[in-house]
């Protein structure tokens, strides 16, 4: 039997939030057995908790929302990713803001921190959704996104991203057991190509994007004044408007860096679900949006379905 896990100590991070530019403190603490992950906004009159899961959702534009009773937090993909990927069941985290720290716009300093402080196992068995017989698939016929879950006994997600770009075209990624999250896919930086940074600006956007946390592409050639005007935005330091490519402080951490990182998303989407997932999921053209929207469903069934663990379907000869 697969027991429920949570850290042996807490441990703290800080940084600028992506979207604010607001300096953030975040704190990660062990919780009891069938807590689940929550987020105490500690800045906040009562230090309200909002509970990590699908349902809280309320906004999925260039990141991940989660609400309660007008108390919002943003951008907590990346750090509920690493708590997902390393398989801790229970966690409390406190925020001192709005919006979790951006950090170098990949999960690795959270997992780094929960390798050092260690993993304390529990004593219930931990919660699993297995669909059995079935199939869980959720499309946007707007994007050309599509999310399928299939019934299996173990996790693994293959994923493929597309653009229309000369740049990033397309790349696959595929993780078969969360044990290869830390090493395979933890590093990988979120990325943003340049002909979104202005709309993204305009949006009152990525106040604290710049090349210490993002990959930048820049595939569509823009007039040299337009161009200097976003790097100074954003602290790009490529000058020339016709050098088309990746623009980054440091260079790519995986060939197909993009793809692992869209995969790292859709695991800190589906760990809103509430539970580990057993099955094999196929990913085309991921983001936020069909994520949350594919979460919602397995966690749908997952509510239906509670006695859906690895261990009560033994029990019931399934």
């Amino acid at each position: 039997m697969t027991k429920q896990r949570t850290l042996k100590n807490y441990f703290s991070l800080e940084g600028k939030g992506l979207h604010t530019g607001l300096f953030l403190q975040i704190t990660f603490k062990p919780a009891p057995e069938n807590h689940g992950y929550k987020i105490k906004r500690t800045d906040v009159s009562g230090q309200p908790i909002i509970e990590a899961v699908v349902d809280k959702v309320v906004n999925t534009q260039r990141g991940t929302v989660l609400a309660d009773n007008g108390v919002q937090v943003s951008t907590v993909e990346h750090a509920l990713a690493a708590l997902y990927g390393c398989e801790i069941d229970n966690c409390l985290i406190e925020i001192d803001g709005p919006e979790f720290p951006i950090l170098d716009g990949s999960s690795i300093q959270y997992v780094r921190k929960i390798k050092e402080i260690g993993i304390q196992e529990q004593n219930a068995p931990r919660k699993y959704v297995s669909i059995k017989r079935k199939r869980i698939r959720v499309t946007d016929p707007e994007t050309g996104s599509e999310m399928l879950l299939l019934p299996g006994e173990s996790f693994n997600i293959e994923s493929t991203i597309r653009f229309n770009s000369i740049i990033l075209k397309q790349q696959k990624a595929n993780i078969t057991n969360l044990t290869d999250f830390a090493k395979d896919f933890a590093s990988a930086r979120t990325f943003v190509f340049v002909r979104e940074i202005e709309q993204l600006l305009n949006n009152n956007l990525i106040k604290g994007g710049d090349l210490d946390n993002a990959i930048v592409i820049y595939d569509t050639p823009m007039p040299q004044q337009d161009y200097d005007r976003l790097a100074e935005a954003t602290g790009m330091k490529q000058k020339n408007a016709k050098h088309l490519g990746y623009i980054m402080n440091k260079p790519l951490m995986y060939d197909n860096e993009p793809a692992r990182h869209k995969l790292l998303d859709i695991i800190g989407d589906i760990a809103l679900v509430g539970a580990f997932i057993e099955g094999s999921i196929t990913a085309i053209c991921p983001g936020h949006k069909i994520n949350v929207l594919f979460a919602k469903a397995i966690r749908e069934y997952y509510l239906e379905n509670p006695l859906t663990t690895r261990e009560m379907l033994k029990l019931q000869g399934i």
